[in-house]
């Protein structure tokens, strides 16, 4: 398998670390949607990342999606738990992570890609309430039940919600201050600790295997 797409991306970041989670071995090429677009489109024509290209050549695209034939892959292996219960709370922290990420993305795109004499500030107000209701959200349900930090323990709630709050930190931390959520500025300092997040940084880096 190959995984295209660069690791500034919190969505192919986070495929990347529940590959090697998962004990699945692929390859990476970090092609940018913008810098990389003749390129990317070769391999994908809609340019999305992430894109998978499978063994047998097939692209999958969408970071869930790439997840759900992943997990199919490693079964038994799963990142998910088996009781409903769990899954149910397992899948709203990962829901909460992705719309911090989506947010966190949409404001990024607002500020780079748009002429500052257009940007439409109500707008950029109101995905900003967004952003910070999801992290809200997602501190309060992560301090009630705490997620494992460790690579043997590690689920997908866990992983998302670790990327997902990196990234941001990485881009907007001025509108998500860390002070005011020292459950995830904590938690996802000791996730990125993991080899498995060193393997796939934040940024341009492309994606090892390791041995």
């Amino acid at each position: 398998m190959k995984l295209i797409g660069m690791l500034d991306s919190p969505f192919v970041r986070r495929v990347a670390i529940s590959l090697q989670l998962l004990g699945l071995r692929f390859e990476h090429e970090s092609l940018s949607v913008f810098r990389s677009f003749d390129a990317f489109g070769r391999i994908n024509p809609v340019v999305k990342a992430p894109t998978l290209v499978c063994d047998d050549g097939t692209v999958l695209l969408d970071s869930t999606l790439i997840l759900q034939y992943a997990e199919a892959m490693a079964r038994p292996r799963s990142l998910l738990p088996s009781s409903v219960a769990a899954l149910q709370a397992d899948l709203r922290v990962i829901g909460l992570a992705l719309a911090g990420c989506e947010k966190a993305v949409q404001i990024v795109y607002e500020r780079s890609l748009r002429p500052s004499e257009k940007l439409h500030q109500p707008w950029v107000d109101r995905v900003t309430g967004q952003l910070l209701a999801a992290y809200r959200e997602l501190e309060s349900a992560v301090a009630r039940t705490p997620l494992a930090d460790s690579s043997a323990a590690m689920s997908q709630a866990g992983l998302s919600t670790a990327v997902s709050w990196h990234f941001t930190q990485q881009m907007l931390p001025e509108l998500v201050p860390a002070a005011e959520f020292p459950v995830l500025a904590a938690y996802s300092a000791r996730a990125e600790m993991l080899p498995e997040f060193r393997a796939a940084p934040y940024g341009d880096a492309t994606f090892r295997q390791q041995d």
